[in-house]
């Protein structure tokens, strides 16, 4: 039985026109894609690879408490 886990995941565009991709509750698990597509399928391959490497090492697993987004005035 596969365990199964959901995160929040978050889409930037940068300056150059790229896709970045951040898993936040999974320190250090990012990607870039060419296009927004590319990007949610390497994040995906990237959590996975990520989750496989701490399951594998015997580290938790972080439980995402929530997500929200703030407006903020300047």
């Amino acid at each position: 039985m596969k365990n199964e886990f959901e995160f929040t995941v978050v889409i930037e565009r940068d300056e150059d026109g790229r896709f970045l991709a951040i898993c936040p509750a999974l320190q250090g698990c990012y990607t870039e894609g060419e296009t927004e597509e590319e990007a949610h399928s390497l994040i995906r391959d990237a959590i996975r690879l990520h989750l496989a490497d701490r399951l594998a090492s015997g580290e938790p697993i972080c439980e995402e408490v929530g997500a929200t987004k703030v407006r903020i005035a300047v």
